[in-house]
């Protein structure tokens, strides 16, 4: 399955959150994650994300498709090329 994590975090967690997000998906923005995942794996990363987090103070948004193939991402401003898993034929990085 596609997953895209996105998460609003405490300062003082954004590199613990950045290094484990980082070994499941690849990152698109500072706090924006996405990838292939199996159904084992995206349950590890929710684990160690929920063990890290403050409910209080942090939010997490974990989004699941069943692939990238329905998929469509329009990205405006800078585009890293080496970091995204759509196809560039479907990447856009301009106003229509």
């Amino acid at each position: 399955m596609f997953v895209i994590v996105v998460y609003d975090i405490n300062q003082k967690r954004v590199s613990k959150f950045h290094k484990i997000c980082r070994k499941y998906l690849y990152p698109i923005q500072r706090s924006v994650f996405e990838g292939d995942i199996n159904q084992r794996k995206l349950k590890q990363l929710q684990r160690e994300l929920e063990y890290n987090m403050n409910c209080n103070q942090d939010s997490i948004c974990i989004y699941e498709l069943d692939s990238n193939k329905d998929a469509y991402k329009l990205q405006l401003g800078t585009v890293n090329k080496t970091n995204y898993i759509f196809t560039p034929s479907i990447l856009k990085s301009q106003f229509f």
